[in-house]
């Protein structure tokens, strides 16, 4: 047992779709006796188990906490917070353990059903059932690998009636913890979500205009006119980005440093990159290869980055995390 900052930690891959559960944590608040060490994956300082006890010690002003650290490998991780939450703690919901059957089922398939059931506290039936559905899926919907190196799968419409059926269980979810569930990317999970709210159903149909046209066939305005989305100086929350960038350039703490000058022309770039009417029209067909390298580089780099941003404001801030 070791004792860390607790600005070091960086929050882990939970079994539980809500996240943080404040009342819980302030129940724990109230205890008078000491809580017990929290697991914590070494190599990335990520809590593996104990969410709700880093957030009591940072709520009573600690600035350090105790942790056993563990080197084990990211399943094995996954596989022990699910084990630390259903032996101790916070009780997980039905969705939550289900969710980490699945999970547990695709990384650790040599695991028994009653193996498994064990961890995730469910019936070793539910664990059968869960296996064959997840064996008849993994036969009928097969996947591609792009030219980026990422596995797309050609039918998500299983994983979207399984987003959907999350959401509705579990309406406080963030869409990251949904799509790491589910197998799909938080952009697809928040498209499930706005259809829900539409009361449409959460996998699109083609239309039959679309079924039967060749790509080929298609001009290159058409093709744009198809494929992008209506644009709008307007982040996700709705606020206007440059009027955001120029309240966080009056921020002391980030124009008074060399860094954070340069996190303020960084974030500046991007806001008025955003007002721009057309930006891919403006793109040469001869370049158009390699401007979309860059864009997908630039879109991975930025996706990292709200990720750590993400990690650190559910240590920091519990209720400024997620989407």
């Amino acid at each position: 047992m070791e004792t860390v900052p607790i600005v070091s930690l960086r929050a882990g891959d939970s079994p539980r779709l809500n996240g943080v559960d404040r009342a819980h944590v302030a129940r724990l608040a109230e205890m008078e006796t000491p809580l017990p060490p929290i697991l914590v994956d070494r190599r990335t300082m990520r809590v593996i188990d104990g969410m709700h006890r880093l957030m009591v010690a940072s709520l009573q002003g600690r600035e350090t906490i105790e942790v056993v650290f563990t080197e084990d490998s990211e399943a094995d991780m996954f596989l022990r917070a699910v084990q630390e939450n259903i032996a101790h703690g916070l009780p997980l919901r039905q969705a939550d353990r289900r969710a980490a059957a699945e999970r547990i089922i695709s990384t650790h398939p040599h695991l028994s059903d009653r193996a498994i059931a064990e961890v995730a506290g469910l019936a070793p039936k539910t664990i059968a059932s869960i296996r064959r559905r997840s064996a008849k899926q993994s036969k009928q919907a097969d996947a591609r690998v792009g030219r980026d190196g990422k596995v797309r799968p050609l039918d998500t419409s299983e994983a979207r009636k399984r987003a959907a059926e999350l959401l509705t269980e579990q309406p406080e979810a963030s869409l990251r913890d949904v799509a790491r569930a589910v197998g799909m990317s938080p952009a697809t999970v928040l498209d499930v979500r706005k259809r829900l709210e539409r009361g449409e159903p959460p996998v699109r149909k083609k239309p039959a205009a679309a079924r039967g046209t060749e790509p080929g066939n298609r001009s290159a305005s058409a093709v744009r006119a198809a494929g992008r989305p209506a644009r709008g100086p307007r982040t996700a929350g709705g606020a206007n980005p440059s009027v955001i960038v120029e309240r966080l350039s009056r921020d002391p703490s980030l124009h008074s440093s060399e860094r954070g000058r340069g996190m303020l022309r960084l974030l500046h770039i991007n806001a008025v990159s955003l007002a721009h009417p057309d930006p891919a029209a403006a793109v040469p067909p001869h370049c158009v290869a390699t401007v979309l390298q860059l864009a997908r580089h630039y879109s991975q780099m930025w996706s990292d980055f709200a990720q750590e941003l993400d990690s650190r404001a559910q240590v920091i801030n519990p209720s400024a995390s997620g989407l």
